[in-house]
């Protein structure tokens, strides 16, 4: 494994030694070796003569020869990752060489010629004349990071039992968490949680390049799982250089071309005879509460608790995989190609709730297809060419009718909407090393995302919501084969490009950097729209209530809801960074960045103008006793986050929400339809989106500050006898600021009428009534902060006003926070040729009243424009467990070689859960809602039964323990090219609950003053998946 030496190949015994290598330590603060880089160093120390060189080469025709000073010293930065030869050479005469010496992303590998076999005075060695040729044995510790990152190579990943996903090897890091599965990524997988924060705060990164999901930021795109050659997942602690993150970082480095040609392939499926049986879903039997007051409670139903929710059984996957790859010199020693392509085919079964009454027989698809060029155009100019194409195609298949009574399917209901997620990426990285001393790196990038749908359901009736809150004659509840409330339009799709430069300068004892780091993102018709383009016409939804009326009738409302737009968004940074050599065992750096961001709306005017954030990076490395033994670093630093451009859609563009309220009696039970609605209101808007353009003044706060949090890291890493090395980290975040929407205009209403402004101006036909109350009925805002919001007069007969909101003008008891420590303990036994093994354990406390972007809890997924902070009354209650923390985490992976050719292997992670919620309505009368959020149905507001609940304060989620098991063979008929495997994911089949129902009541009648309680409140939305078994074969040439 990779924590500090890269592969984890050294072949025979691992051994701790004092040697000088020690002292060449104080030179290998790589600039290069931190974040996103796609590259790391080489450093070490010869015996002191004249004339010396040191060449680094390795089989892509990289060769780089740097001088020995005169202490003996030496330094490579800059290095593509992979494995190396070094070769000391005297007087242009090799005198000793180095073989296998790996090079890890952000790492920095040592080589010592000056004791041992280096020396020749080692029975180990191999003496070729007067030549030494040994081994690489790496230093015990790198003392040139003081970042937190988990690396895991190609080779780790063929031997870990390990699902082919990015997330998932970045769960092999602590301080990692699975996200809520509400949310995926652009290939349909969960996405990760990183310190406490929200799945939208990380960055994603192919060679150097923002490959992040381009609107929302959730997740990213990933190389063919056979062309990485190393994941970086960083937790903490990156130097100037890189931004944007505070999350955490997944850097993934693609494979390249050789002097060798090789090739090979993969052929992988997971049967569904073999997947555990997944666990079916029962409503729960909740307590009914007594009276409050002249509010009463009543099951939504009698007959639910206990009763199946929803058949699981049945919803298993079979899954295929091909996957290929070529590469090898087009021009030897000059330029190389690498290519690698996988296919993946899932199929699968989904039975719905008993409420939706069907089944979806599912076909997904995805096609990754990775090439590189890589060019050394001279000794000192390199060229790596780089293209990355996904398409993912997921939801195909088709509907039927599912009979609850004998678990059966039925008739033929709708085929299923194809969602399309298309991106092809274009890299190009130039590197330049002027002098030893100097390098020059350029790296521009540019890409092109379409997300269409196949429309399968060509359904023209509008959608109906919450059926179970009305019945058909028979006892039934009125549903249809339309399965959209909104839809996508047909040109949706995003592009990026970026261009970062960064110089690179070793001056004495001074390693400094400087450069720049910007990047460009364009949406074009996302979010969606409320036409159906089967019925064009048709423009609204039907949603049931369970009220009742004097004459019988029930209400229904009308709902028309779409905000389909374009925006873009510019991202710039510049930075400074010197890396100092304070002594030969004290390492240093210094650094700030400077970030400005803008995000624009469809007509390109600004609504956010974020300039002049800066981000001050300081971290230390101590080699304790100057051998690599014990190291002692930490760092502090301030990482700010940009919105994307999700952030313009409703916020900043023209958006609908309308709803007409409507009385009904009858119901056409072939359409779900109510046949006589009446009495209906005229179309209104709960809260100013009636589709009129925004003023991009008034839509944000105008000192707008984007979200940024303080990281502090104290570590250390220390050897154990002659094979062992343990450690602890200490971690600490701390969220400063936060953007979310807030949509209580009547405070500021209330605060312009105490500033002196006429109450009639601000009343409805007064001169700022629109402002307030209309399309910019949401705004933007810094909760916590003292926030400057414009109120225009919509005639231009009065002066624009700015109101100063205070924490306290809105409400609010405090403004929005997010704290998180951690404390992580390990212990590791490098690979020594027989086995490897590494155990984590953490523990660690997030609280707050702020998740971050996003809201896990019911899977709200409008970046930074959550329910949270749209009135003090949802955030009353609000501050607890954070979603995405688990207080204890045990990790453990490894590998066990029992022959030449077999290999065991395992992963191991088990947490305690997650916290609970009861949301319900607010205040202690029971029946508050002074927002319309609950509009008579499930709960917003962290109170159930007239009192306060908040996170965590209504239990956990159970503990989960999952265990993955590999069994490898390799054939020595076959020279160890044929490869058999056999993974087993969940070995235990265990299935717990990960997340549970928050929602307290179903419904409210406000006729009676009655909730009826949710049976389904506290049961599973998610759980772990069941056993799978993975089988493989695979042909490496």
């Amino acid at each position: 494994m990779t924590t500090f030496n890269g592969a984890g190949t050294v072949a025979g015994n691992f051994r701790w030694r004092r040697t000088a290598l020690a002292v060449a330590l104080g030179l290998s603060f790589a600039g290069a070796a931190l974040a996103q880089s796609t590259v790391g160093s080489i450093f070490g120390q010869a015996p002191a003569g004249s004339g010396e060189t040191v060449v680094v080469s390795n089989s892509s025709g990289i060769s780089r020869e740097v001088p020995v000073d005169s202490a003996g010293r030496f330094r490579v930065d800059h290095l593509p990752v992979g494995t190396y030869t070094v070769t000391l050479k005297q007087n242009g005469t090799v005198v000793s060489t180095h073989k296998g010496t790996y090079v890890s992303t952000g790492g920095a590998a040592g080589v010592d010629f000056t004791s041992g076999a280096a020396a020749g005075g080692s029975s180990n060695a191999t003496q070729l004349s007067a030549v030494t040729v040994t081994a690489n044995a790496l230093p015990s510790i790198d003392v040139s990071s003081v970042n937190s990152s988990t690396v895991i190579t190609s080779a780790d990943l063929k031997r870990l039992p390990v699902a082919h996903s990015a997330e998932a090897i970045a769960l092999l890091a602590p301080n990692t968490t699975g996200g809520s599965s509400y949310f995926t990524g652009p290939s349909g997988g969960s996405l990760v949680s990183f310190g406490g924060s929200s799945v939208s705060e990380n960055a994603y990164y192919v060679n150097g390049y923002n490959v992040g999901e381009p609107y929302k930021n959730l997740g990213g795109f990933q190389l063919p799982y056979g062309a990485i050659e190393q994941q970086e997942t960083l937790t903490g602690g990156y130097d100037a250089k890189y931004g944007r993150s505070d999350g955490g970082v997944i850097n993934q480095v693609g494979k390249r071309g050789t002097n060798e040609w090789h090739f090979g392939g993969q052929v992988l499926w997971q049967p569904r005879s073999l997947e555990g049986n997944p666990v079916n879903y029962h409503y729960g039997h909740p307590t009914i509460p007594g009276p409050l007051g002249t509010l009463t409670y009543q099951p939504d139903d009698s007959s639910k608790p206990g009763s199946l929710y929803r058949y699981r059984n049945d919803n298993k996957t079979w899954e295929t995989v091909y996957s290929a790859y070529l590469g090898g010199p087009l021009i030897k020693d000059k330029l190389f190609l690498f290519l690698a392509a996988e296919s993946t085919k899932t199929k699968g079964t989904s039975v719905g709730s008993v409420d939706s009454g069907n089944v979806w027989e599912y076909e997904d698809k995805q096609t990754k297809v990775y090439a590189k060029l890589d060019w050394n155009i001279t000794d000192n100019n390199v060229l790596e060419l780089t293209t990355l194409r996904n398409n993912v195609s997921n939801g195909g298949g088709t509907y039927y009718d599912f009979d609850y009574d004998t678990l059966k399917k039925g008739a033929y209901s709708s085929k299923g909407d194809v969602t399309k997620d298309n991106a092809q990426f274009y890299i190009a990285h130039f590197t330049s090393y002027i002098t030893d001393a100097a390098t020059l790196s350029i790296l521009a990038g540019k890409a092109h995302f379409q997300d269409p749908v196949i429309y399968g359901n060509n359904s023209p009736l509008p959608f109906i919501s919450r059926a179970s809150n009305a019945t058909l004659p028979d006892g039934s509840h009125p549903h249809n084969a339309q399965t959209n409330t909104t839809w996508t339009l047909a040109g949706a799709k995003n592009a990026s490009r970026g261009l970062r430069v960064d110089f690179d300068y070793r001056l004495g004892d001074h390693d400094l950097m400087v450069g720049m780091d910007n990047m460009y993102l364009k949406a074009t018709d996302q979010g969606p729209s409320q036409f159906n383009p089967f019925n064009p016409s048709l423009d609204y939804y039907w949603r049931y209530y369970p009220d009742k009326y004097a004459d019988g009738s029930h209400r229904v409302d009308k709902r028309n809801i779409g905000w389909a737009t374009s925006m873009t968004t510019s991202q710039k940074a510049w930075y400074l960074q010197d890396n100092w050599k304070v002594a030969s065992n004290l390492l240093v750096s210094i650094g700030v960045r400077n970030d400005h961001f803008t995000n624009n709306n469809n007509l390109g005017k600004a609504f956010v103008d974020e300039k002049n954030q800066w981000e001050p990076r300081i971290g230390a490395s101590w080699d304790v006793f100057g051998d690599s033994s014990f190291k002692v670093y930490g760092n502090a630093g301030r990482y700010y986050l940009a919105l994307p451009n999700n952030a313009a859609e409703r916020a900043a563009n023209i958006s609908t929400y309308l709803v007409s309220h409507c009385q009904y009696k009858t119901i056409d039970p072939a359409t779900g339809v109510p046949t006589d609605a009446y009495n209906c209101t005229p179309y209104a808007s709960p809260d100013g989106e009636s589709g009129a353009p925004k003023d991009p003044r008034q839509v944000a706060a105008r000192n707008l500050k984007p979200e940024y949090e303080d990281e502090f890291i104290v570590g250390f890493d220390k050897k154990l006898g002659d094979n062992w090395v343990y450690g602890a980290k200490a971690m600490w975040r701390d969220l400063k600021a936060a953007i979310d929407d807030e949509c209580s205009p009547g405070q500021i209403d209330a605060k312009m009428q105490a500033m002196g402004v006429d109450p009639s101006l601000t009343a409805p036909g007064g001169a700022y009534y629109d402002s307030l109350y209309g399309a910019s009925y949401c705004r933007l805002f810094n909760p916590g902060m003292t926030n400057q919001m414009l109120v225009a007069s919509s005639d231009g007969s009065h002066p624009d006003v700015t109101v100063s909101m205070t924490t306290k003008d809105w409400g609010f008891k405090r403004g929005a926070v997010r704290k998180y420590g951690s404390l992580n303990l390990y212990l590791e036994h490098p690979f020594d040729g027989k086995w490897y093994g590494r155990i984590d354990y953490t523990f660690s406390r997030g609280f707050g009243n702020t998740e971050g972007q996003v809201r896990s809890d019911f899977g709200q997924g409008d970046v930074s424009k959550t329910e949270d902070w749209d009135s003090w009354q949802l955030m009353d209650g609000q501050y607890g467990d954070l979603i995405n923390v688990r207080t204890h985490q045990l990790r453990f992976r490894g590998d066990y070689q029992i022959t030449p050719e077999w290999l065991l292997s395992a992963t191991l992670l088990a947490q305690s859960g997650a916290p609970k919620e009861c949301l319900g309505y607010f205040g202690p009368d029971g029946n508050g809602d002074p927002t319309g959020y609950n509009g008579g149905g499930t709960g917003n507001y962290h109170w159930c039964n007239g009192k306060r609940v908040s996170p965590g304060s209504n239990g956990h989620t159970p503990w989960t323990e999952l265990l993955n098991v590999g069994v490898h063979y390799r054939p020595s008929f076959a020279d160890g090219k044929l490869g058999f495997n056999l993974d087993v994911f969940n070995a235990l089949n265990q299935q717990r609950a990960t997340q549970v129902d928050p929602s307290f009541p179903a419904s409210y009648s406000s006729k009676s003053d009655t909730i009826y309680v949710n049976s389904y409140y506290g049961q599973p939305l998610f759980t772990t998946p069941p056993r799978t078994m993975r089988f493989s074969v695979t042909y490496d040439y």
